[in-house]
């Protein structure tokens, strides 16, 4: 199954520096992307099945260290 999360930062430069953190992730393989604003990222990811998948809370403390946080938008 495809995940796909929001997340906003007050930034464009935070924004960014979450980009590239995922970009050599040791968590699980994940695709990040800016989205819609300078200031908002798209992370997709596939879920792994069979068990607890930590990927997202992972992303959501990665995102909190560089001052964002998940959007509730479902767009």
């Amino acid at each position: 199954m495809q995940v796909q999360l929001t997340y906003n930062f007050t930034s464009s430069q935070q924004a960014n520096r979450f980009v590239n953190a995922l970009r050599n992730w040791p968590t699980a393989d994940v695709d990040a992307r800016l989205h819609r604003t300078s200031q908002s990222v798209r992370v997709s990811y596939s879920y792994v099945s069979g068990g607890f998948d930590p990927t997202c809370a992972a992303l959501d403390d990665l995102a909190a260290e560089y001052g964002g946080a998940e959007s509730n938008s479902f767009n």
